[in-house]
């Protein structure tokens, strides 16, 4: 009974740690890998170059699993509820993932989701996630829920991973404020 009860337990922990997200995210002050990647703002495809939109101000890169997914579809809205807090910090956002990437023309500009007010990415096959160790370990080739402010110098400022998509546009805007300090 002893051997049933460890092993039960053995699985169970196997379980967790494997369900459990990456979170180890970039840390603070190494250099942003650069990124250009095919995007779409309210529906309209365009290329987002991470170098350009740095020359404008801090960017706030928040990766997520995949379009029209429940918890992608709830941070979306937050980050579209908040992008003039983000544009008042000459802030830029955008929202990258490798998960259902032929489906990101709709959400870019969907009301529900992004309504058209921040782009989001494709990035096939996770290589930027994997630069920026955001992978989902769960579902290999997607991309973990980490967001993260890279300041103007193109170093990065804050990290922030959690699979609830409730804390990063908090947090996101928090770390843009804090740079002007």
């Amino acid at each position: 009974m002893k051997y049933l009860k460890n092993l039960v337990a053995a699985a169970t922990l196997g379980i967790v740690a494997f369900s459990m997200p990456a979170s180890a995210e970039l840390k603070v002050g190494t250099k942003a890998p650069d990124f250009v990647l095919p995007a779409y703002l309210a529906g309209q495809p365009f290329t987002f170059n991470l170098a350009d939109a740095l020359k404008k101000g801090p960017v706030v890169v928040y990766f997520f699993p995949a379009a029209h997914t429940s918890g992608c579809n709830i941070e979306a809205h937050n980050f579209s509820e908040a992008i003039d807090q983000f544009k008042a910090e000459n802030a830029t956002v955008i929202g990258v993932t490798a998960g259902n990437v032929d489906q990101l023309a709709d959400f870019s500009k969907e009301t529900e989701h992004c309504s058209g007010k921040f782009p989001v990415a494709a990035d096939e096959g996770a290589k930027v996630a994997k630069e920026y160790d955001s992978l989902l370990t769960m579902k290999p080739g997607w991309s973990n829920r980490t967001s993260y402010v890279i300041a103007p110098s193109g170093s990065i400022a804050y990290a922030y991973s959690s699979l609830s998509p409730d804390g990063h546009v908090k947090e996101m805007l928090s770390a843009v404020k804090a740079l002007k300090k």
